[in-house]
Parts: structure tokens; C-alpha cells; sequence
């Protein structure tokens, strides 16, 4: 919650938006002063007559636009951060709006991310409003001139407008790679490195602050350096006016921004594109499919096909050759998929194994069918992955555009129903989606009222997997997972179930009888492994179970009626499940922590934590995300994000357990960061039941080399 009084001039049409926006930000502002106007009108008044902290504008609004407000912001008010809080936003038009000077856009259905958005906007300012102190503190003064310049780490420059002559720093020469002696004090020596499609816009800035249009100058362009390539750098300077108010004298500062530069570039692309392979990711295919099928309601004439990409029997090569492999295979075959790609077309991952194609143009049906062919022509030979060969093939469901389709959704469900009906048909078979497949829709009946029935038919089973000291080797506790015992397609991984779980509404008694059976069993084993052992259980809560009213008391009645002393159960949570809420969240942890259980915080660094209110969280534990450490020692990032989750459990007072540990140099890595805890098949994978006193009496796991 900020403290701080706050004004915001919010630029929204529509009533209720202005209140759900408005809402939100009083959430998180303690004393908020809100303008609100509709129009272009009454926004330049506000804009010209008050100042303001901070401007939200919606981006689509009757005869104006996002980009519209920006500019007249940026020259009524510099100074002040702008964010764009609209419902939607394409690729093109985001990367826009934040070449244009916006601080930020913010989704309407994604709210969440405005507090922190806000903040990090208003902290940027706050940090360049004193970077702009630091410039206009430099005075005629030889001495002090002197110490700015042999201290400062950006260069320097002090421009003699009368005589056209510049005195450029040390630092400034260096910083474009040049000794002191290979740059004259000519403003050509600065100009003329400037990159021939930036030097336009720099010269206009400079010219309407030399005129006094602009209160001061400031321009990010890219600078040629020694070696021939171009650097991004941060212009800025103050004019020094005589009684006539004209500019003889100019000085100011060049600040080396390739590094931001470069993030805010990765992150646009991130936010758009596949991690591990680079494709485009669902966001920005279902963008893309929206705007082809804008186009065939505007043209008759225009259709297109959406392809559907599932690969066959991928789970075999994760669990034979381990996830890393898995991944290198994934990539290997995203570059295979883009060469069956016409000019024009997207392919995308959307997650796991499951890939999209939009193939734009399409005349007949046949023409979809004829890249399907290519894809398994391509993925047909076999892959050298760590000194094995594997053979990929796919199933490819097909739906092509028409009239029924309103939205981009639609297709990528029927596609996906055309696949599944593929992958019953055999590896890599194809199959064009067609509205009668009532088959499909009586298998996934059918599969639904067997979930239903699992419970009463006993067919749900708990696995255990231990959670190991890295100090001691010794078992701390076990994780329960949950496993369905299909009477016809056999043992189910809780990914081939528990989503339909939730749409079904079956989650509550799944998560029910997952938490009471979790209890009684380790009660059980309490009673028969010798005292001393580690019996503490983990359960996953999910968000829905979280999010119920009745959450407390199902906890106090597992308790009870297991018999299973409070500490030994920990709960985990996901980050995101915490994070819907924050507010409540915590309060509903604090209930929990009463009745003297562990809450730890699972799948941790995957979601968008406030530290302020993770430090509110009467948690125990941090549980580092799989993605993170199954990458760690082969990405410097995730290897960073690793440790620093670890030091930040320990400065939170918490433990820090890493998830995923597969091979021997990831338990290296993870015993010199101090992480304390971690489980993964490197020590043992889920185990039955049955199995697991076995476990907890032998206590201590050496894991596999």
C-alpha cells in the first residue's frame, strides 16, 4: 500500500472502466486524488491546469487514441509517467506506444499488473528527475566542472554555442571507444556519429530546445563506436540563456542505454514469444488468428486454416533420455516446423508439446492438408539427441476458417478436437476438423463421468516423492501426488485429469480426498516407522480449493480426524493462487497458520509476487520452480534466478526447497548457493504408498550420479 498522496488524471470513455480501473488503483494507493475525463478536450484542460503524478489512458477512444494523448502529454507535461490501461493491444501497436515515451501498458484483463506497473513508472521518474538535478547542477564553475567530469561515469559534454566548439569528457570518448586525442571539439564529433534514421528526430529535439520550446533536451539514439557498430545512448543537456533569452552555451550528458535498450527489447519479445524455442507464443498466435479473421470478415474471398500440432508419445522421451533432452528435441523440432512455412504464415508453441500454424491464403482445404504432409515429411527423420536417435512424429487436426468462427478461440478449439481424433487414429495421421464428430464429444463425456466415478470406484491412488536435506542427505518430508488408476488407459499423471477436474467442478472432492487420505496415511506410518522418522506430509492445495470459504475447516477436519499432529502437514500453494488476492490471501494464511500447519509458496518465481506482500505471508517455504532449476546449469539467467530466490527465502526468514533436481552438477550448483532443501528424481521418483515406509526408514538417499 502506498502511503504517499497521489494524483492521477485517468483519460477513459467508458463509466464503468473508470470505476473498475479506479477501484483497483485504490487498492494499493492509501491517498489517491483521481481526475477523470472522457474526451481530448477536457484532457488537455487537466493536463494544462494541474499537475499531475501519474496519466492512465485507455488507448481506443471515440475520434482519439492511446498514441494521440501520449503526444500532447509529452509536450504539456514531460515529466509526468504515462501508462496505457486498455482491453487490448496488438504486437505492433504495444511496441508503439513504448517507442512513443510511454512508461508502461497494462491489459483491462489483467488489472493485477497495474499497482506494479505504476510503481515501477513512478520510481523511473523519481530516478530521472534526479538524474536531471545532476545536469542542471553543472555550473561555469572551472573546479567543480572538473570534479563532475573525473567522477561522473556518464561522459560529459559543454557546448560553446557562439564559437560551435564542444568540450567533450574522457568518459564521453571512451564511451564510443576513442582515445582522448582522436576526438576534436567539433559538434560533428557528436552529430556526425549519430545513426542516419535516428539524426532527424535528434536534430529536431535539439533545435526546439536551442529556441526555447522545450524546457530541456533530452534524445535516446544509437551512436556509431570505434569498432563500426552503433551504441544506444541517452542524450540530455540544459541551455544557458542570456537577457535575450537566446542560448549561448549548452551542457549535459551522454549516458550508455544498450543494455536497457536491449532488456526492454527482450522483454516485448518474451511477453510475445516461446522461452525455450523462440516461436511465437499463444498470445501472440490467438493475436494473430483474431486479425485473419478480421480479414475474412472484411473480404469474402479470404480464408485461412489453423493446424493443430501435438507431438506423439513425447512424455516417452522426457522420461527416458530426462527433460533437458526433451527440450533440445522441442527445439529441434521448432526449426523443422518452420521450414514447412510458406511466406506469411505463424507457427507457434503453446506449450508442452503442442504446437499452432496459421496458414494464411488458403483456397482449398487440400492446401492445409499438403503442409500437414510436409510437417511429417520433415519431422520423419530421425534426431541425434545425446547420443540417441529419436523418431518424432505428430498428430495434426485441421480446422479452417468460416462463417460459424466469431472468435479466434473457437478455431483453435476445434483444431484441437481434430487432433485428438487424429491421435486416436495412429502416429502421425492428420485430420480435418468436421462439426458432426459426435464421437469426440462422447469420448470426452465419457471420460468425464469416469472421473466422476473414480472416487466412489477407488481408483485414485497417492504417490510420494521425498524431500531431501542437502546437508544431511536425509529425508525432511514427502510430497503427495495424486494418480488415477484408469481402469482402461492405466495409470494417469495428475495433467491428464486434474484439469478436467476443474472444469467439471470435481476439484473440490479430488483436492478433499487427496488432503484426508495424504493425513491418514502418514498418521499411519507414524505409528509403524521406528520414532524419529521425518512423517511430515506436503499436500497441493490448488487456487479453486484455496478460494473456497470452507478451506479452514477442511483443514481442521483432516487433522482431526486423521489424527496427524498439525505440524507435520505442509500445504503448498502457488504463487499465482496467492497472488489473485494478496489482501485476502493473507488473511487466510493467517487462519491456516493458527491451527499450527506449514505453508509453503510452490512453484515459486513463475508468477508476479508483490515482496511486499510476501513478506505479509505467514509462510515456511519457497519451492523453486522446475523451469528454473532444470536450466540452471546451462542458463547464466535461471542459474541467477535460482540463487536469488534462495538468499531471498533466507533474508525472509524462510527455507528455500528446489524443485525438479534431475542430475548431480544441479545438486552442486544448489549446495554452493545454500539452498537447503530439493527433491527430483536424482533422488527418487514418486513411489506408491506401499513403498513409502520403506523410504522413511531408511532415511537418508544418496540419489544417482
Amino acid at each position: 500500500m502506498r502511503d504517499e498522496p497521489l494524483s492521477i488524471l485517468l483519460l477513459e470513455d467508458d463509466a464503468a472502466d473508470q470505476q473498475i480501473v479506479e477501484r483497483e488503483v485504490r487498492k494499493h494507493v492509501r491517498q489517491l486524488a483521481l481526475t477523470w475525463v472522457t474526451g481530448r478536450g477536457d484532457f488537455e484542460r487537466a493536463l494544462r491546469t494541474f499537475p499531475f503524478d501519474l496519466i492512465l489512458a485507455d488507448y481506443k477512444l471515440p475520434g482519439y487514441d492511446g498514441l494521440a494523448a501520449l503526444e500532447l502529454a509529452r509536450k504539456v507535461a514531460p515529466r509526468t509517467p504515462f501508462i496505457v490501461v486498455t482491453g487490448s493491444l496488438d504486437e505492433e501497436t504495444a511496441a508503439d506506444v513504448i517507442k512513443a515515451g510511454a512508461s508502461d501498458y497494462v491489459l483491462k484483463e489483467r488489472l493485477g499488473r497495474l499497482a506494479p506497473a505504476i510503481d515501477s513508472a513512478l520510481e523511473r521518474q523519481r530516478i530521472e528527475n534526479e538524474k536531471e538535478t545532476a545536469v542542471l547542477a553543472l555550473r561555469e564553475s572551472e573546479e567543480r566542472y572538473a570534479l563532475a567530469v573525473s567522477g561522473a561515469n556518464d561522459g560529459l559534454f559543454d557546448w560553446d554555442l557562439r564559437r560551435n566548439r564542444v568540450h567533450y569528457s574522457s568518459r564521453w570518448k571512451t564511451m564510443l571507444g576513442h582515445e582522448a586525442d582522436e576526438v576534436g571539439s567539433a559538434p560533428e564529433e557528436w552529430l556526425g556519429r549519430i545513426h542516419p534514421g535516428d539524426a532527424g528526430e535528434f536534430r529536431q529535439r535539439l533545435d526546439r530546445h536551442l529556441r526555447g520550446s522545450d524546457a530541456h533536451f533530452e534524445c535516446e539514439c544509437r551512436m556509431r563506436h570505434r569498432d563500426g557498430t552503433f551504441r544506444w545512448m541517452l542524450s540530455r543537456g540544459l541551455a544557458v540563456r542570456d537577457e535575450r533569452g537566446e542560448a549561448y552555451r549548452m551542457a549535459g550528458s551522454l549516458t550508455d542505454v544498450s543494455r536497457r535498450k536491449e532488456a526492454e527489447e527482450r522483454l516485448l519479445h518474451d511477453a510475445l514469444h516461446d522461452s525455450l524455442t523462440g516461436l511465437a507464443n499463444r498470445a501472440l498466435f490467438v493475436d494473430r488468428l483474431r486479425q485473419a479473421l478480421a480479414r475474412s470478415r472484411r473480404r469474402e474471398e479470404y480464408s485461412f486454416a489453423v493446424l493443430y500440432v501435438d507431438l506423439d508419445q513425447f512424455k516417452v522421451v522426457n522420461d527416458s533420455l530426462g527433460h533437458l533432452a526433451g527440450d533440445e528435441v522441442l527445439v529441434a523440432l521448432a526449426r523443422r516446423l518452420e521450414t514447412c512455412l510458406r511466406p506469411g504464415d505463424t507457427v507457434a508453441r503453446l506449450g508442452g508439446d503442442e504446437f499452432t500454424v496459421l496458414v494464411e491464403d488458403v483456397d482449398e482445404v487440400s492446401q492445409a492438408l499438403r503442409i500437414a504432409d510436409r510437417i511429417h515429411q520433415e519431422l520423419r527423420p530421425p534426431l541425434k539427441v545425446r547420443g540417441h536417435e529419436v523418431f518424432a512424429s505428430a498428430s495434426v487436426g485441421i480446422a479452417r476458417s468460416g462463417p460459424r468462427y466469431a472468435d479466434a478461440e473457437d478455431l483453435l478449439r476445434d483444431s484441437d478436437i481434430a487432433m485428438y481424433r487424429a491421435k486416436r487414429r495412429g502416429r502421425g495421421s492428420s485430420e480435418i476438423f468436421d462439426v458432426s464428430m459426435h464421437v469426440l464429444a462422447t469420448t470426452r463425456l465419457k471420460m468425464e463421468t469416469d472421473l466422476r466415478r473414480a472416487l466412489e470406484r477407488h481408483e485414485l491412488r497417492l504417490h510420494y516423492q521425498p524431500l531431501v536435506s542437502l546437508e544431511t542427505r536425509r529425508i525432511a518430508g514427502l510430497e503427495a501426488l495424486v494418480r488415477w488408476q484408469h481402469p482402461e488407459r492405466g495409470l494417469l499423471l495428475p495433467h491428464e485429469f486434474v484439469p478436467l477436474a476443474e472444469e467439471i467442478g470435481a476439484i473440490a472432492a479430488l483436492g478433499r480426498w487427496v488432503l484426508m487420505s495424504a493425513c491418514v496415511e502418514a498418521r499411519r506410518w507414524q505409528e509403524s516407522v521406528p520414532p524419529g522418522s521425518p512423517v511430515a506430509v506436503s499436500v497441493n492445495l490448488s487456487a479453486r480449493q484455496f478460494s473456497q470459504s470452507d478451506v479452514l475447516a477442511l483443514v481442521a477436519e483432516a487433522l482431526e480426524r486423521s489424527g496427524l499432529p498439525a505440524p507435520s502437514l505442509r500445504l503448498e500453494l502457488t504463487e499465482s493462487a496467492l497472488m489473485d488476492d494478496p489482501a485476502g490471501a493473507a488473511a487466510k494464511l493467517a487462519q491456516l497458520k493458527q491451527l499450527g500447519i506449514n505453508l509453503d509458496v510452490d512453484d515459486f518465481g513463475t508468477g508476479y509476487s508483490s515482496l511486499s506482500y510476501l513478506r505479509r505471508f505467514p509462510i515456511d517455504a519457497l519451492k523453486i520452480d522446475r523451469a528454473f532449476v532444470s536450466r540452471m546449469d546451462v542458463e547464466v539467467e535461471d542459474r541467477e534466478i535460482v540463487r536469488t530466490i534462495v538468499t531471498l527465502a533466507a533474508n525472509l526468514g524462510v527455507s528455500a526447497v528446489a524443485e525438479g533436481v534431475e542430475t548431480a552438477a544441479q545438486e552442486a550448483q544448489l549446495r554452493s548457493f545454500d539452498c537447503p532443501y530439493a527433491q527430483g528424481f536424482l533422488f527418487s521418483r514418486p513411489v506408491p504408498a506401499d513403498e513409502a515406509p520403506g523410504l522413511l526408514t531408511t532415511w537418508t538417499l544418496h540419489g544417482r550420479g
